[in-house]
């Protein structure tokens, strides 16, 4: 396939180093230093799971023009730039296009929609550690590298299976669904209260977990992701918030979610996808969310006062 890599960061390096060692024609959009040195010296990608592995020459370029239409676009930026990259990357879209966004949160498709027709989209999940740890250095953190791959209507369709083979081929633990908004909303209700409680007390998971009322608060927040998925008729598990904890309780008391990462960095941060997007459910459907709405606007000062 024809593959462009809308956003070469932690995530997009990491697949599409994938797929491009795989055999695939990828083509990575980045920018400053990283770009300059995935084109001096290619793509690097360290993983846990296997030796470290080279990408040379990678094709990279700043310019999505200077692709053309290709088969699938994995799209990958920051949320806070998806407007942006969505008008940038409109020349490597054609009508045979797939675009697969492996963004946090649940609204990725939404604001897509808005650029492209739905025919194009398809939804995604993933989770992997990954991050950039020098310009053209991609480095994978821990073992896990899913990807769950899902058609709006729920259906298994020929493309989707493609899309699937095509990771599992290169390495990814790639899946299909049915119910691709439940897989979101199952994933946003494990990282945006763990990210809001944690920022909102600068605090690593092991600090919240000593702290009874601490601990209680964030399966409050759980609680709060729930009821708004469930007011959308979105199926969530009966034993979701229990499983979101139990997720809590294996993490390293030193983990730290990246979203206080960037927080601590001064940098911008995915605020309003994730407890943002809770505040907004719930708004549509009549659904209190305090918690979510506490995180939600103590972050987004925060964030005005960023870097």
């Amino acid at each position: 396939m024809r593959i462009g890599i809308m956003g070469t960061g932690g995530v997009g390096g990491y697949f599409g180093g994938l797929l491009a060692k795989a055999g695939h024609e990828v083509t990575f959009i980045a920018r400053g230093e990283h770009l300059k040195a995935i084109r001096s010296h290619g793509l690097k990608v360290e993983s846990v799971n296997f030796e470290s592995f080279l990408i040379r020459p990678a094709r990279a370029t700043d310019n999505p023009a200077d692709v053309g239409e290709v088969d699938l676009v994995l799209f990958v930026v920051k949320t806070y730039d998806t407007d942006s990259a969505a008008q940038l990357m409109r020349p490597m879209v054609g009508s045979q296009t797939t675009i697969l966004p492996l963004q946090n949160g649940v609204e990725s498709v939404q604001k897509l929609s808005r650029y492209f027709p739905k025919e194009n989209l398809i939804g995604g999940m993933t989770q992997a550690l990954v991050s950039i740890a020098a310009p053209g250095v991609i480095k994978h953190e821990a073992q896990y590298k899913r990807i769950v791959c899902g058609e709006l209507n729920g259906r298994e369709t020929p493309r989707l299976k493609m899309i699937c083979e095509a990771l599992k081929h290169a390495g990814a633990d790639a899946e299909m669904t049915n119910d691709i908004e439940k897989t979101l909303w199952t994933k946003l209700l494990h990282i945006a209260p763990l990210g809001g409680m944690a920022c909102a007390t600068r605090s690593t998971v092991g600090a919240l977990r000593v702290d009874a009322e601490a601990f209680a608060m964030l399966r409050r927040a759980m609680a709060e992701v729930e009821a708004v998925a469930r007011a959308k008729g979105v199926a969530m598990d009966a034993d979701v918030v229990d499983k979101a904890t139990a997720f809590v309780n294996s993490l390293g008391p030193g983990s730290m979610p990246s979203i206080l990462r960037d927080v601590l960095a001064g940098k911008r941060s995915e605020y309003d996808a994730l407890s943002g997007s809770v505040v907004r459910a719930g708004r549509e459907t009549n659904t209190a969310t305090p918690l979510h709405e506490f995180f939600w606007t103590c972050l987004k000062v925060v964030d005005s006062q960023s870097k």
